[in-house]
């Protein structure tokens, strides 16, 4: 493949990581790099804290520089999008009216974020934060801010919400669940979670739902709940998941399903498209073997890789261990594996310190591992998860039981184990 062409349609983390290792591993051909944002490709995990603060310079953001596009022959296409794939011609429209012939087309087309179908919704003042617009957004709404809402308590709600509190912001989480992050931890982690939060002054509302939101000349100015309940708000920020990006897949005929569906190669029905990052259903062996999707920076890293090892003539299936982590004020929650209804769960550390793991079982076999504080039992986690069943629950509960040691008893082979650089979900 090394005369042709590939399209690479979204310009994230993932599609930057597929047209960056096409080159690391050989790749000559030309390669096409399309993003609808007019900025070239960035991280996302700074937007929800540093960004919002000031502290992470806005050249800090970028992948790469502009050169390294220029030296590495990538054709970087901004402020364009890919608006209709002709399969038979293999080819794809540009939004800006130009058509680009492809002998392979990646679909790296990201995930969009669920709005609120409520009364209110269409405010000024009630926001959303997926991309680098966004961010400079909500960074100035919070300078004009006293009172914050956040609906939704995962992820971005919490860092968002974390990050207004400590600007000194009175800060409103609503979760319509019983407990925080409740699709990817433990009661117990998301406990102590929400207790820190509160004792740091944020009020966090669960088992609450939004029925409307209230405005004045157009703008927000408080959250109403179901029960009757009102929460002033200069700012809503609404955190509650997202919806993967597949309707170019689905008008070119491919196959969906919470994500364009590919095989553990990251192929599509159509041996000329394959497809990665947010927008992707794959086949997980830490699921199973069940199809799943994925938002993480991990993610859209690994699979990337993957792939091109693929489109150069050396498949490797994906089958990383996953992880993810999230920083909320001076909590720095990290997790390795897929979350599960655990049979069993193991404290390692000290709750009281702050600086602990809970390592999730389900059969007697280790499913995943969610630290606070704790970097090194993540790393060890990450290790573990990849060996296989080779833990017991009774030595992840001793204190004295030394993790590093056991995986190298296992003679694990590093190269094995996607122990990249620590850049976020």
């Amino acid at each position: 493949m090394s005369t042709s062409t590939i399209v690479i349609a979204g310009a994230g983390q993932a599609g930057s990581r597929t047209a960056a290792s096409l080159r690391e591993l050989g790749f000559a051909g030309r390669l096409v790099l399309v993003g609808d944002e007019p900025h070239p490709p960035y991280q996302r995990p700074p937007l929800s804290k540093g960004h919002l603060t000031g502290v992470a310079a806005r050249d800090s953001l970028w992948l790469h520089p502009n050169s390294f596009y220029e030296q590495h022959g990538i054709e970087l296409l901004l402020g364009e999008s890919v608006d209709r794939i002709d399969r038979n011609n293999a080819r794809v429209e540009l939004s800006g009216g130009a058509v680009v012939d492809y002998d392979h087309l990646v679909l790296a087309l990201g995930a969009r974020n669920r709005t609120l179908p409520l009364p209110g919704a269409e405010l000024d003042g009630v926001v959303g934060l997926r991309n680098l617009a966004e961010a400079d957004d909500i960074r100035d709404r919070l300078g004009r801010a006293r009172h914050v809402v956040v609906v939704g308590g995962g992820f971005i709600g919490l860092e968002v919400a974390a990050t207004a509190a400590k600007l000194g912001l009175q800060t409103t989480v609503i979760e319509i669940a019983d407990q925080l992050m409740g699709r990817v931890l433990s009661a117990q982690m998301a406990g102590f979670i929400l207790a820190a939060h509160r004792s740091r002054g944020l009020h966090v509302e669960l088992g609450t739902s939004v029925a409307a939101l209230t405005g004045t000349a157009g703008r927000v100015s408080a959250v109403v709940t179901a029960d009757g309940r009102e929460f002033p708000a200069d700012m809503v920020l609404v955190g509650i998941g997202a919806t993967p990006n597949t309707g170019l897949a689905e008008n070119a005929g491919l196959r969906v399903d919470n994500g364009i569906v590919v095989d553990k190669y990251l192929a599509t029905d159509d041996d000329r498209i394959s497809a990665v990052g947010d927008c992707t259903s794959c086949p997980n062996p830490y699921a199973a073997g069940h199809h799943v999707r994925l938002e993480s920076v991990h993610n859209a890293t690994a699979q990337p890789r993957s792939l091109a090892a693929r489109l150069v003539g050396h498949p490797e299936p994906y089958d990383s261990v996953p992880w993810f982590w999230s920083d909320q004020a001076d909590l720095k929650l990290q997790i390795a594996g897929l979350a599960v209804d655990s049979s069993h769960t193991v404290l390692r550390g000290d709750v009281g310190s702050g600086r602990f793991s809970i390592f999730c079982f389900q059969d007697d076999v280790l499913r995943s591992v969610e630290s606070l504080n704790r970097p090194g039992d993540h790393m060890a986690a990450r290790k573990l998860l990849a060996l296989g069943d080779c833990l017991t629950r009774e030595q992840a509960g001793d204190p004295d039981f030394d993790l590093r040691a056991h995986i190298a008893a296992h003679s694990i082979d590093d190269a094995t184990v996607d122990l990249g650089a620590h850049t976020r979900s």
